[in-house]
């Protein structure tokens, strides 16, 4: 596929957006042309920020974030908000929270946060919460109804088991391939506050639901996987159109199941899998030891990029600008009820469902 410009981008349909070169979305939710109830909305996840020690920490990430933030405050149009989806920190040391979210500061306009097992683990999300308080909520907003939900807790007695410290607990659900890890979960008390909370909400309305882990179970041996999925999915069942987005995964994912559809984010640290023999400095990343089955899984800059995610009449489609890699588009086919990759329709002959606008 060739490279799309962001002239073209913006040019299909007028409702599509603006993102970076680094894994920033910006998300139009579109009502037709012209509408007053059109808006967009930003999307920054997995920052990872990492102390080596004192006021000292790994320069990559801090860039990463740097970067997305500046490029967030030149978008034009000016999102209505950001959400953050969550491991701002590595290790959920305070230091590591404050660090990361003194640069989260610059950004120009409300931020909403979520969630990650990064953020958590250490003090069980204590000091993530005092900072910006509940880990999960609901709000409406131009005739869209946005839930963000905690997605990584686990079994309460593995939580509350006696650990020496919180970063041995911390440092157990780090690891990537970890079996002494924990599956993640929603859990019975928040999935009966989002019963309560849809229940007011009317069956077309659109539904975006923020979580940090996929709600959809994809490989549990990296725990992106939650293990409650399918009841949360139920609760989602009864609406007309459900996005989910998620950070955690740093890579591009699609999939739709049922009404459901679930695009990830990519991340401003790393993308996995990050090959071990990739050295410039000394290396800070969690040791890899599963391949992922993707089409270059050692290619260091494989989900890194640009994404432009359009939500036209609640629908998602998502074009991905990846540098020194192949383009790609994926895009919803209303004939089929969900999103098609569109270079099969290109190796198949078959008209896009994106050269209708």
């Amino acid at each position: 596929m060739s490279r799309t410009s962001r002239r073209e981008l913006l040019r299909h349909g007028g409702a599509l957006l603006a993102a970076s070169s680094l894994p920033l979305s910006v998300v139009e939710v579109a009502y037709g042309q012209g509408s007053e109830q059109n808006f967009t909305f930003a999307y920054i996840s997995d920052s990872h920020i990492t102390q080596v020690k004192g006021n000292e920490f790994v320069r990559n990430w801090d860039r990463g974030l740097i970067r997305a933030v500046a490029e967030t405050n030149l978008l034009d149009p000016k999102p209505d908000f950001i959400f953050y989806g969550g491991d701002i920190a590595q290790l959920g040391k305070p230091a590591e929270i404050d660090h990361g979210l003194e640069i989260l500061a610059g950004l120009s306009g409300d931020v909403h946060y979520v969630m990650g097992e990064h953020d958590y683990y250490v003090d069980l999300g204590d000091y993530w919460r005092k900072q910006l308080g509940p880990d999960h909520y609901s709000f409406d907003h131009k005739g869209v109804h946005f839930v963000v939900l905690n997605s990584i807790l686990t079994h309460e007695a593995w939580m509350h088991q006696k650990w020496e410290t919180g970063m041995q607990r911390m440092k157990q659900m780090a690891r990537l391939d970890n079996p002494s890890g924990q599956p993640f979960m929603v859990g019975e008390a928040q999935r009966n506050w989002l019963r309560k909370d849809l229940r007011k909400v009317k069956k077309e309305t659109p539904i975006v639901v923020l979580s940090h882990s996929p709600l959809q179970k994809i490989y549990k041996g990296w725990n992106f996987w939650t293990d409650d999925a399918e009841q949360v999915q139920a609760l989602l069942q009864p609406f007309g159109k459900v996005t989910v987005l998620y950070g955690h995964v740093h890579q591009i994912q699609t999939n739709q199941i049922g009404n459901i559809s679930f695009h990830a984010a990519m991340a401003t640290a790393w993308p996995w899998p990050y090959p071990a023999t990739y050295r410039q400095q000394n290396s800070y990343l969690p040791k890899l030891t599963v391949e992922m089955n993707r089409a270059d899984p050692f290619f260091e800059r494989d989900a890194t990029g640009w994404q432009f995610i359009d939500m036209h009449s609640g629908r998602t489609d998502v074009s991905y600008l990846l540098p020194d890699n192949a383009n790609r588009v994926v895009a919803f086919d209303e004939s089929v009820g969900h999103p098609v990759d569109q270079t099969d329709y290109a190796e198949a002959g078959r008209k896009s469902p994106l050269q209708h606008y």
